[in-house]
């Protein structure tokens, strides 16, 4: 059966291929050649050749003026799940995920993989019980799935990455008893399998996760007796051999909090730090390449895609949270406009390309 009867497998695919990534699920319920297709990795290969694929940039996103229905605290936002395209700046809410109706789990995890969004732990909003939960949204389908739970004791502020095609790391972060860990855990999305891993040599809670050039890197965190005394450390676990190397000192230029940082071109690593500067990691030497804008200098989330860093913050506290992308080559800012329901504070992010 042809694709699209009357034309050559070649050309049908070719306009299948030009198909937006948000009407996949519409296009796969047309036949059941079509949902083949679609589903076929070669067929992604050839919308990324074609450049044809969309950054997507997933996030956690607080409602402004709303809090969390049967919260524990009132005064709990609610955080829904916003999906932003930097290429035409626009924004849309993706649906709850199973068992949230009143928002996502507070300080859950993203990671993307392939055409898949995954959401791992955090807190239950209406009771701030630590969750094990892994939420898995398909663009294919447009439908979430749920995960196998994440292993082992709860684990809260946790690093996690993924290498974008197959595999979410998941290392540090602290038990229900406030014990910073250093066990590490993988989980294959494909196989919906969690992996054990050897041990981080430190103890890290509150770290960053960021995964480059096939390592995943833990930075930063503090251990169980320091509470808040952050290290300047880090350490790498290899994919190539499945292990993890020496401890890096100084690799964040102060004891700070490593939320901020995000991976860059090459070994090029990015922070909004205290300073309310954009600083850039290069050959083992921090340097401050941009002064944040005034309006996003309160609580900056950063997200990094394609040479250009797009930061959230506010003003002031309270306040909205406006959106401005960095070309890290001109080092120039470009403000964007979001509607008043995407100006709440983000909690956690991370960028696809579908």
């Amino acid at each position: 059966m042809d694709l699209i009867p009357g034309l050559p497998y070649e050309i049908a695919r070719d306009c299948l291929i030009r198909v937006p990534y948000n009407q996949f699920c519409t296009v796969a319920s047309v036949c059941k050649g079509w949902k083949e297709e679609i589903e076929l990795p070669d067929f992604h290969l050839q919308r990324k050749a074609k450049g044809l694929t969309r950054t997507v940039i997933a996030m956690a996103q607080a409602q402004p003026n709303r809090s969390s229905g049967a919260a524990k605290y009132p005064a709990t936002p609610a955080y829904q799940l916003t999906l932003f395209e930097p290429e035409t700046w626009s924004w849309l809410r993706l649906p709850p995920v199973n068992g949230f109706p009143d928002g996502l789990p507070l300080f859950c995890q993203f990671a993307g993989v392939g055409t898949k969004l995954v959401v791992i732990g955090g807190w239950n909003p209406a009771t701030w019980e630590v969750s094990n939960a892994v939420f898995v949204y398909d663009f294919l389908s447009a439908t979430w799935q749920c995960g196998a739970h994440m292993p082992g004791k709860s684990r809260s502020f946790f690093a996690c990455a993924s290498d974008a095609d197959r595999m979410v790391f998941v290392a540090g972060g602290h038990d229900e008893e406030k014990n910073a860990l250093k066990s590490a855990i993988v989980y294959d999305v494909a196989k919906d399998e969690w992996v054990p891993l050897a041990d981080m040599e430190i103890e890290r809670d509150e770290c960053k996760g960021i995964f480059q050039r096939g390592k995943f890197h833990v930075i930063g965190g503090y251990r169980t007796e320091q509470q808040g005394r952050f290290e300047r450390s880090g350490e790498a676990f290899d994919v190539a051999t499945w292990k993890w190397g020496q401890v890096e000192e100084d690799v964040l230029k102060s004891g700070t909090c490593p939320k901020g940082c995000v991976a860059g071109d090459e070994a090029r690593m990015y922070m909004c730090d205290s300073g309310h500067v954009v600083a850039l990691l290069e050959e083992d030497t921090w340097q401050a390449v941009a002064e944040l804008p005034d309006e996003v200098r309160v609580a900056p989330h950063a997200v990094m895609w394609q040479g250009k860093l797009l930061v959230i913050g506010s003003a002031r506290h309270g306040g909205p949270h406006m959106a401005y992308v960095l070309d890290t080559k001109r080092h120039t800012w470009t403000k964007g406009v979001a509607p008043e329901e995407y100006t709440g504070h983000v909690q956690a992010s991370c960028y696809l390309e579908i």
